[in-house]
């Protein structure tokens, strides 16, 4: 680990990157191998495992493109990553001809701003704006169509669909403009630790609910959540978290705390997301059954709407980056 932290900034991106494709490589190959030895797929596995491992190439391929393309293309990467999930999250809920001036306001207005603030590096603003100014900028342009009917349900998940899809996510391009002090260019390690703190946390939790048998918390939301499961996840990115302590400017000790409060809070995320995937009535967001045009992004991105803040804000405050 001494050695991984001595190489240079440059070395370790390329170290990264091959470790990562080349494994993507792998179990693609694998995936490619066992299908060709197995003829049916009559409990849908092999499908599921085929559409998490494009999900998985999709996302490599994004980061790839946020770390060659630098600040500026990231933002738009994410800008244009928090459009999509804030159109799929709108077209699964309840809106009415009056929440038109409100969408308009959220899709062309709130979230290029939001993304223009991080671009600038204007934290401070950039952690108050939605949360403040946009949260009650939404109601008064809707009371001002004049549609009483429903107005405090249309206007929160408005409000909600923001502060997910746009808020949330926008701490991932904000992590890339960080500047510790002697650790200059590794904006994307902390990307990378982000991801992978959240991802352990969501399969391991997920993995145990199905395979152990654990009473659940909120068996109406999510059947595979108990309190174990959700300790096993948030300890699982810790200990991930401190195995790639020497890609961050952290201490084993702090990589392994923040690892387990990011991944933790991602897990809790989705199990708030599957909440209102069931008020919504659906299974997944990409609603297969309605032409709505969602395609399952925010079932692939939730976790990190959730984690990307609380580790964001986590890191400003210890850390004390202006």
């Amino acid at each position: 680990m001494s050695e991984l932290r001595q190489l240079a900034v440059d070395q370790q991106v390329a170290l990264l990157f091959v470790t990562l494709f080349g494994t993507l490589v792998l179990a693609t190959a694998g995936v490619i191998l066992y299908s060709a030895r197995r003829e049916d797929d009559a409990d849908g596995r092999l499908a599921g495992h085929k559409r998490d491992l494009g999900a998985i190439w999709v996302g490599a391929m994004l980061f790839w493109l946020a770390w060659v393309s630098g600040a500026l293309g990231a933002t738009l990467l994410f800008g244009a990553l928090s459009f999509l999930a804030l159109r799929e999250f709108i077209t699964l809920v309840h809106t009415r001809r009056g929440d038109h001036h409100s969408l308009l306001l959220a899709f062309f207005f709130v979230l290029p701003l939001q993304y223009l603030i991080v671009g600038l590096r204007r934290f401070d603003l950039f952690a108050v704006f939605i949360p403040v100014y946009a949260f009650f900028a939404t109601p008064v342009v809707a009371a001002l169509a004049g549609d009483p009917q429903r107005f405090l349900e249309r206007s929160a998940k408005i409000q909600w669909g923001v502060m997910v899809c746009v808020y949330g996510l926008s701490h991932a391009p904000a992590l890339l403009l960080l500047e510790f002090p002697h650790q200059a260019g590794r904006g994307a390690f902390l990307v990378l630790f982000l991801v992978a703190v959240a991802v352990t946390a969501q399969l391991v939790q997920a993995g145990f609910g199905r395979w152990l048998r654990q009473r659940p918390v909120a068996r109406q939301i999510d059947r595979s959540f108990s309190t174990r499961g959700w300790l096993l996840g948030a300890g699982a990115a810790g200990l991930a978290g401190a195995a790639l302590y020497w890609s961050t400017p952290f201490k084993p000790p702090q990589a392994l705390a923040l690892g387990f409060i990011t991944g933790g809070a991602g897990t809790l995320g989705g199990l708030v997301m599957n909440a209102l995937k069931r008020d919504a009535g659906v299974r997944a967001w990409g609603n297969r059954s309605s032409v709505t045009g969602a395609v399952g992004l925010l079932d692939r991105i939730a976790v990190l709407c959730f984690a990307a803040p609380v580790f964001f804000h986590s890191v400003r405050w210890y850390f004390d980056i202006r």
